[in-house]
């Protein structure tokens, strides 16, 4: 079946001012063949522009966003012209949804640019954590955009579903650095401090170190699969025509939710790693008594406390890397594959950096 546009464009020039004039509907169906010509038409003119909408039929949603996409290319004034009361309002209704781009292009388009160098990618990366933060500040104006039943969605992947994994990466964690440990300290009568030695490991280093490769092997490769195959299936520009924030409606939650899981699965780990510990102590003939003493008076709550910072921040991190690696995400078949691969690495190897920046400020401040 063929299609045939029945709206029309003419473009006329009368003195200074040059006059878009559209004649028939502008509607979805038949706006294809005018649309470029009418922004091209808009972008070139110097001086006023007129936009006349007498003859017009009818204009749905899309003619409105063509007649707002004239008005932002046009770099002066622009004059309206037999707009009828009904597309007043459309215009209306529209203009705050498209003040930050009435276009719709592929979204990873924002962020990829050039990857002709390390450089620009680095660029790229810190253009879309300043896009992030400006959508948390302006959080209270598109809160419209965000659902509740996402958040909960993502939190119980993220988190409820990772605590059997949690649960056995912690006593293995702890079991082995128990006997790792104890064989070494026993050839000077010192094994009662390997629970001293495995309890502050666990709580300021291995408990939240370990989440994050969790959550970053789980959650941040899930986090771009789900944009990636949102991205090729031209979901997120259908997002952006229909005047939808993407990026609060997508990858807020998802940090948010990573934020909040995180802590919960370093205490899991932490909790699981001192049991594995102290059952090795244990068949090795300490007493559990001994044990919780020795955990007692090597940690302090600030040890906790700093843990469970260090999980929230390395959550915040692969969150953010997990959802631009699936909206930088590419076409094709391979484009899915190697977003999630790029989160995973990402991840890692951002919590991996951030745990040694902790390492270096808590040492230069005596923590």
């Amino acid at each position: 079946m063929v299609y045939v546009s029945t709206a029309r464009l003419e473009i006329r020039n009368e003195g200074n001012a040059t006059i878009v004039a559209f004649t028939g509907p502008l509607t979805a169906t038949s706006l294809a063949p005018i649309w470029s010509r009418a922004r091209e038409a808009a972008g070139k003119t110097a001086g006023q522009l007129t936009i006349d909408a007498s003859d017009a039929t009818r204009i749905d949603t899309s003619g409105a966003v063509l007649l707002l996409a004239l008005e932002r290319d046009h770099p002066g004034g622009v004059v309206w012209r037999g707009l009828a009361e009904h597309p007043k309002k459309l215009l209306v209704r529209l203009r705050p949804a498209l003040q930050d781009d009435t276009r719709a292009p592929q979204f990873s388009a924002r962020y990829t640019g050039s990857r002709n160098s390390a450089w620009q990618d680095v660029l790229n990366r810190i253009a879309f954590l300043g896009q992030i933060v400006l959508v948390m500040i302006n959080l209270r104006e598109r809160l419209r955009f965000l659902r509740g039943s996402d958040f909960f969605r993502i939190t119980e992947r993220a988190g409820a579903q990772a605590v059997p994994l949690v649960v056995m990466l912690g006593f293995l964690i702890g079991m082995i650095l128990a006997f790792q440990s104890i064989i070494p300290m026993r050839q000077f009568g010192a094994a009662i401090y390997v629970a001293a030695l495995v309890s502050l490991a666990l709580f300021r280093e291995l408990g939240p170190l370990m989440a994050g490769v969790v959550l970053a092997g789980r959650t941040g490769s899930a986090f771009a699969a789900e944009l990636g195959t949102m991205v090729v299936n031209e979901e997120i520009a259908a997002l952006t025509t229909m005047g939808i924030d993407a990026e609060t409606m997508l990858v807020i939650p998802r940090i948010a939710a990573a934020m909040m899981v995180m802590p919960a699965l370093a205490i899991g780990i932490d909790v699981m790693g001192l049991l594995g510990m102290a059952l090795v102590m244990m068949i090795l003939g300490i007493p559990p008594v001994a044990i919780l003493d020795q955990v007692r008076r090597a940690t302090d709550p600030e040890d906790v406390l700093l843990g469970l910072l260090k999980a929230m921040v390395f959550g915040a991190a692969i969150g953010v890397i997990g959802c631009r690696a699936g909206l930088t995400a590419g076409t094709g078949p391979r484009a899915v594959g190697e977003a999630a691969t790029s989160a995973v690495v990402g991840g890692i190897v951002a919590t991996i950096v951030l745990d040694g920046l902790f390492a270096v400020i808590t040492y230069r401040l005596g923590l």
